[in-house]
C-alpha cells in the first residue's frame, strides 16, 4: 500500500506560480509511474502530466505544455508541479495519483492509476 499526500496548493492571479508537491508514503514497485490530475467543478477529471519513477520518462497534457512541469525527488519519494504562467482555467482540485504497474505508454485516462491522494486547490483568479 502506498499513501499520497498532497500540498502545495494555493490562491494566486493569473500569470503567476505555484508549486504543489506529493510525498508518497509506503511500498513502491521500481516500475512505478506517478501523475497528477485536475477536476474543475462541473468537469470531468483531466490528465495534467505524469512521469516515470525510473528513467523519468514524461506525458504531459497539450493544455499544460510549456507551463508545466513535472518533477521529482527519489531521496524524499516526493513528486512536484511547477505551475507557471496561471489561467483562470488552471483552476481545479489537483490530485496525484500512481500508476502501479504503468504499462510503457503512460496512461491518461483515470482508470490507469490506482493510488490517488486527498488533492490540493489550486484557484487562479483573473
Amino acid at each position: 500500500q502506498v499513501q499520497l499526500v498532497e500540498s502545495g496548493g494555493g490562491l494566486v492571479q493569473s500569470g503567476g506560480s505555484l508549486r504543489p508537491s506529493c510525498a508518497a508514503f509506503g511500498r513502491t514497485p521500481s516500475g512505478y509511474a506517478m501523475g497528477w490530475f485536475r477536476l474543475a467543478p462541473g468537469k470531468e477529471r483531466e490528465f495534467v502530466v505524469a512521469l516515470r519513477w525510473i528513467g523519468g520518462i514524461t506525458r504531459y497534457a497539450d493544455s499544460v505544455k510549456g507551463r508545466f512541469t513535472i518533477s521529482r525527488d527519489n531521496a524524499k519519494n516526493t513528486l512536484y508541479l511547477q505551475m507557471s504562467s496561471l489561467k483562470p482555467e488552471d483552476t481545479a482540485v489537483y490530485y496525484c495519483a500512481t500508476c502501479w504497474s504503468c504499462p510503457v505508454v503512460i496512461p491518461t485516462m483515470s482508470t490507469g492509476y490506482d493510488h490517488w491522494g486527498q488533492g490540493t486547490q489550486v484557484t487562479v483568479s483573473s
